[in-house]
This record gives C-alpha cells, sequence and structure tokens, in this order.
C-alpha cells in the first residue's frame, strides 16, 4: 500500500501550528525556541518528514539539476563524459538527468522538451548525427536555460561550447602513421555534414597535404555495415591504401576484421589508427592505436563552466559566450607500429 509523502502542512496540522512557523523551525530560524525546534524536529522525524529540496529550489528559482542529451549512453566516450559532469555535479550538491538520443533528432527534440519541463538549470548536448535545425536549442535559451553543447555541436549556433581540437588532433592522426612509413592513407568519416567530421577531413588533408600524398575520403561510413563494405572494397582494388584514419574507434575495429579475413598484415601492410579510445582497442590483436579524446576531462570541463556562468549569473557579471578546448592526444599501439 501506498502511502502519501508527508508535508510540511502535515506537520503544521499534526502540531496545530502554522507551516510557516515549522519551516522556521526546521531551518533553524534564531527566532524560534531552541526546546521548540527539538520538539518539531522530534514530530518530523516520527511522522517520517522529508525536505522537499526539490520544491524549495523551485521557490528560489533554480532545481540544482542538470540535464545531459548524449546519442549513445553506452558507448565508452559518452559515459566517461557523464562521469565527469556526475563528478563536478556532486562535489557542487547538484542532481543530473541523462537522457540518450539514440542518433535521433526526433527524440532529441522530445529529450529536449521533457528537460524543459523538468525545470533544469542548465541543459548539456551531444547533438545527434540527424540533428540540423537550431530551433529546439533557441528554445532551451527561450526558456532562460543555461545551454551547452559539446563534443558535436552545430557550428553557427552562438551558445557555449566544450570540445576537442578536432582539425589537429585528425592532423595528427595522419602525420602520426606518415612517420611510420605508410604513404596511401584513407580517411573514414561520419555523417558529412556533422562539423566535427568536417573538422578532422580539414586536419587530415593538411597533414597529407605537407607530404604530397594522395587523399582518400569516404563519408557515411558509420553503421557496420557500410564500414565493412568500403573497407573491403577499398583493400580489394589494384591499388589498395596502406593506412585507414577512422573517425570512431569501432569504424577502426571493423577494418581490422576485414583486413584479417582478406589475409593482410596489420601493421606490416596495412596501418590503422581509429578516435575515442575504447576499452575493446587495448584487447585486440594487434592492439589499436586511437586518438585519446579525454572523454573525462572533457565532462568536468563542461559541468565547470556552468558553475563559473552561474557564478558570474549570480553575481550580475558580464557573460561571454565561450568555447573551452581540451586537448586530445595520439595513443600509439601496435596497429601503427610499421617499425
Amino acid at each position: 500500500m501506498n502511502r502519501k509523502r508527508v508535508t510540511i502542512y502535515d506537520l503544521a496540522k499534526a502540531m496545530g501550528l502554522s507551516p510557516s512557523y515549522i519551516s522556521k523551525a526546521l531551518n533553524d530560524y534564531p527566532m524560534i525556541n531552541i526546546k521548540m525546534k527539538e520538539k518539531i524536529q522530534m514530530t518530523a522525524q516520527k511522522l517520517n518528514y522529508k525536505h522537499n529540496s526539490y520544491a524549495a529550489n523551485l521557490r528560489k528559482g533554480i532545481s540544482k539539476t542538470i540535464g545531459v542529451i548524449v546519442p549513445n549512453i553506452n558507448k565508452k566516450f559518452f559515459s566517461e563524459i557523464i562521469s565527469g559532469i556526475e563528478n563536478v555535479c556532486f562535489e557542487n550538491n547538484y542532481g543530473l538527468i541523462i537522457c540518450q538520443s539514440q542518433e535521433s533528432f526526433e527524440k532529441e527534440c522530445k529529450a529536449i522538451e521533457t528537460l524543459i519541463r523538468q525545470n533544469v538549470d542548465c541543459i548539456m548536448i551531444s547533438i545527434t548525427a540527424e540533428t540540423q535545425s537550431t530551433e529546439y536549442l533557441q528554445n532551451i535559451i527561450n526558456n532562460d536555460i543555461i545551454l551547452i553543447q559539446f563534443d558535436r555541436y552545430i557550428e553557427n549556433f552562438n551558445t557555449f561550447k566544450v570540445l576537442n581540437d578536432n582539425e589537429f588532433m585528425a592532423y595528427e592522426a595522419t602525420r602520426h602513421l606518415i612517420s611510420k612509413g605508410y604513404r596511401k592513407i584513407a580517411f573514414l568519416g561520419w555523417v558529412e555534414q556533422l562539423t566535427i567530421n568536417k573538422l578532422r577531413i580539414g586536419g587530415y588533408l593538411r597533414a597529407l597535404k605537407e607530404s604530397n600524398l594522395p587523399s582518400l575520403i569516404f563519408d557515411n561510413a558509420i553503421q557496420k555495415e557500410r564500414t565493412a563494405e568500403v573497407a573491403t572494397k577499398l583493400l580489394k582494388s589494384i591499388e589498395p591504401p596502406d593506412a585507414f584514419v577512422t573517425f570512431a574507434d569501432h569504424q577502426a575495429l571493423i577494418v581490422l576484421q576485414v583486413a584479417k579475413s582478406l589475409g593482410i598484415e596489420v601493421p606490416e601492410q596495412l596501418g590503422i589508427i581509429g578516435s575515442g579510445n575504447d576499452s575493446l582497442t587495448e584487447i585486440t590483436t594487434p592492439t589499436l592505436s586511437t586518438i585519446d579524446q579525454k572523454s573525462i576531462d572533457l565532462g568536468k570541463q563542461a559541468a565547470d563552466l556552468y558553475f563559473e556562468i552561474l557564478s558570474k549569473k549570480l553575481s550580475k557579471k558580464t557573460i561571454i559566450i565561450t568555447e573551452k578546448i581540451v586537448p586530445a592526444g595520439i595513443i600509439c599501439r601496435e596497429s601503427t607500429m610499421k617499425f
């Protein structure tokens, strides 16, 4: 049998006192007699009264809750970002509501609507592969909710952002392969219109141009079947690539599987480097080189940015839209160790 939650009004009725008097006693107002405070606290304990901090915060105009929307919770990269955000929220006595869009723009819009209805103080979002419209993001701002985009974002939408330097990390990954003697390097991309995909292609092309090497780009190689199809076609061609830079680790893992099925030796005949530092990259044979995007730190910096904004907002200081860059780093493993 479900019992109704005991409220401050129930306490007031039980003790024959006003709700405001009970509230002041529970909040340790100095004007209330100490013995009366103790009596009220004992009654509250007896009736199993729990302070409704959510309602109290709402009366102050805040919820002390942050909403986070990610494409996939089960991906290590995003789960670590959430972990970083949660660590900072815990230190600041804030709650977290986590939603996943599953790469669906429709689900992303519904998640935004839900979080707005929950009266969260901030929404942190990494957009879906389908997202192109800013209408729903603008709706967050229109409801006076702080918006922070992280990792994936809409480029020309002026909001707070916490990102990796995608152009530079793709440049570094390509330069790493070139330094190991690879000369025909293919790039397996993500959704063509995604800003971070365009930036990574830019870094890849810059590294190749500096070494006067040809480019080979395949966008929209998202699904497992498509990645396998592209990798198989390229590796069976008359002049196959001798290395791959991939947008994500799961693409690199599929390239490795295809190479093994075709009897191609990695790294002797083919170099592979992914991105995201997925846990599987450490246990493959050979182990896979990857870009460590410092996901936990990315989450922490996103949360730190919110509390920095909040501090300025409360003190009525000027708030300037900022963009934080979290440096990524290459993790060199066996798949690129040609020599």
